[in-house]
């Protein structure tokens, strides 16, 4: 075990046992894809198959079959903050300005619920906000880690409700995974979310975009430093992969659910406060 992995896991083991252990993270067999190809940590194969009639209103009562509903307002008064339109920023966004020294840790909300909690709360240990895009079926299976996010200054956004391959859907489906999704942030939150990013891919593909954009989301969130923490190279290897590429306005994509990436964040943020780099939320960054 390395220097950074023996503090690292010195630093992040109580939180690990308190929030209930890791489970196994899973990945497809074969080469290794996008990390957006990747199953959820724990979930089998067969999971995540989207409607295709149908989907629910914030209210989860069912639409008329194959109409996908509108999302609800995307916000409350005094509620969460609701997607922002940046003038003269690209419909989508892989990185902030590089005059600021800032960068923005964006969290696939997915798999173990403990995973998630312990991030959340090394993050705050630093003084440090995320910004987690979270998986619509998995705010159904733990409903309170939305409060949990925005309550500790982070921001949630949307990050389709299957975490199927968005981009390969047909319109209908395609906008069912983006709505359904902010139908839970409305009913969990009182807002669509501050972000929406497309599920396995990085970037949206036209249609997509145009998709999100319907559903209330100005821009589509992306990255241009890949952590690669779904491969489980270890937390040596996720913290040199990111501060190798990180850069001021970088926006980092990470996921929750791996035990290396909790392994890794202490090293990674104690890093970029050498570095004189803050880590703050993607709306933060952009604004």
């Amino acid at each position: 075990m390395t220097t950074i992995d023996r503090r690292a896991a010195l630093r992040t083991g109580a939180g690990l046992v308190a929030a209930g252990g890791l489970s196994a993270a899973c990945t497809p067999s074969g080469a290794v894809p996008h990390p957006e190809h990747a199953r959820a940590p724990g979930t089998p194969r067969t999971a995540g198959t989207p409607r295709t009639a149908g989907t629910q209103n914030p209210a989860g009562t069912p639409g008329a079959p194959g109409t996908p509903t509108s999302p609800a307002p995307s916000s409350t008064p005094g509620g969460p903050a609701a997607p922002r339109r940046f003038p003269g920023r690209p419909p989508q966004i892989e990185h902030g300005p590089r005059t600021r020294p800032r960068v923005a840790l964006t969290f696939h909300g997915n798999g173990d619920p403990g995973t998630a909690h312990a991030l959340l709360a090394e993050a705050e240990r630093h003084g440090a906000r995320l910004t987690v895009l979270a998986v619509g079926t998995w705010l159904d299976e733990h409903p309170a880690l939305a409060r949990r996010v925005l309550d500790g200054g982070h921001d949630l956004g949307n990050h389709t409700q299957h975490h199927v391959g968005v981009n390969d859907l047909p319109e209908r489906e395609a906008y069912a995974e983006i709505t359904d999704c902010a139908h839970r942030l409305t009913r969990l939150t009182g807002s669509i979310g501050t972000w929406f990013r497309p599920s396995r891919a990085a970037r949206a593909s036209p249609l997509v975009e145009r998709l999100a954009r319907r559903a209330g989301y100005p821009h589509v969130l992306s990255y241009d430093v890949d952590s690669l923490d779904f491969t489980e190279p270890g937390a040596a290897a996720v913290t040199r992969t990111v501060l190798d590429r990180i850069q001021p306005g970088s926006i980092v994509s990470l996921h929750f659910g791996y035990a290396d990436t909790v392994a890794a964040l202490p090293a990674v943020l104690e890093e970029l406060d050498r570095r004189g780099l803050t880590a703050v939320t993607a709306t933060e960054l952009i604004r």
